[in-house]
């Protein structure tokens, strides 16, 4: 896969406040990665260093191949960026601040623009003073939707969305991915990043604590298991591995880790199974376990 965008050992500080501290992390070509960690961890900054608007002070930052603080403008004509709380010019209208955008970014495709307008439900005709939040993040949305680009960085994009256009903002995420376009999506909605990354990369106090793929990572924390059995499944609870044990008459709920499953599998096929039901840990408990510093 080629690589879009690479970060690479990247050091940012504020004063005496080390924002960012030894952060790598990549893009390939048509990949979604999902960048996720508590507030003030280093997400937004990263993100800006990104588009050229911070400069860092070691490291290396790259989109297509390119120095992003010296070749910014280059770069800026294949991405497309949406933060997580869009200003807008208040006596424009929503239709006019997005053919603006479109024509900054050097042309977009009006029928896609008119589609996005009736997907996400704006009024284009309303001033933009007069929008809420979720509407003023849908004019960004819909703007950087609307062009044509290789790169697409969305900075908590869904922030004042309701469920329903949190939906329609998947979906759409997902046919750019199908058309081979790259992501970055910073995001607090876990369930979205979950839908959506071929790629997590979990950053906290301004430090990556883990990247991979959801399968990689998932070993990290422990599945949820139901079991029912014609035996004691009391004898369950012995098995190295196991966690959480809670028992009802004859059904037992735990958690366990994965390595003990093929014991757990065992332990149950010599008591006689009758019911067994296993749930993969989720990214909200991969981020919670981070988050709390474990």
């Amino acid at each position: 896969m080629t690589e879009i965008a690479k970060v690479e050992g990247l050091r940012k500080s504020f004063g005496k406040f080390q924002a960012l501290n030894d952060v790598s992390l990549t893009v390939e070509a048509g990949e979604v990665v999902g960048f996720i960690g508590p507030n003030g961890a280093g997400k937004s900054t990263t993100i800006r260093i990104l588009l050229g608007v911070l400069k860092r002070d070691g490291g290396e930052a790259e989109i297509f191949g390119k120095d992003v603080w010296k070749d910014s403008f280059e770069i800026h004509k294949r991405i497309s960026y949406v933060p997580g709380d869009v200003t807008l010019w208040g006596n424009l209208t929503g239709g006019e601040i997005i053919d603006l955008f479109i024509k900054l970014h050097g042309g977009g495709d009006k029928q896609k623009r008119d589609y996005l307008i009736q997907r996400f439900e704006l009024d284009p005709k309303k001033k933009a003073k007069g929008y809420s939040k979720g509407n003023r993040q849908k004019v960004g949305l819909i703007a950087a939707l609307s062009v044509e680009s290789d790169f697409y960085i969305f900075d908590e994009p869904t922030s004042g969305l309701d469920p329903l256009m949190e939906a329609i903002f998947q979906e759409e995420v997902k046919k750019l991915k199908e058309a081979g376009k790259s992501i970055l999506l910073s995001s607090h909605v876990l369930s979205e990043v979950e839908a959506l990354a071929d790629k997590v990369v979990i950053i906290r106090q301004g430090k990556i604590v883990e990247a991979g793929s959801l399968d990689q990572l998932r070993h990290l924390t422990r599945s949820t298991i139901t079991l029912a059995t014609k035996g004691d499944v009391a004898e369950i609870a012995t098995v190295d591995g196991v966690f959480d044990f809670e028992q009802k008459e004859n059904q037992a709920t735990f958690s366990a880790e994965n390595k003990a499953l093929d014991a757990i599998l065992m332990k149950a096929s010599q008591l006689g199974v009758k019911k067994f039901e296993a749930v993969p840990p989720t990214l909200e408990d991969l981020f919670m376990r981070h988050y709390k510093g474990e």
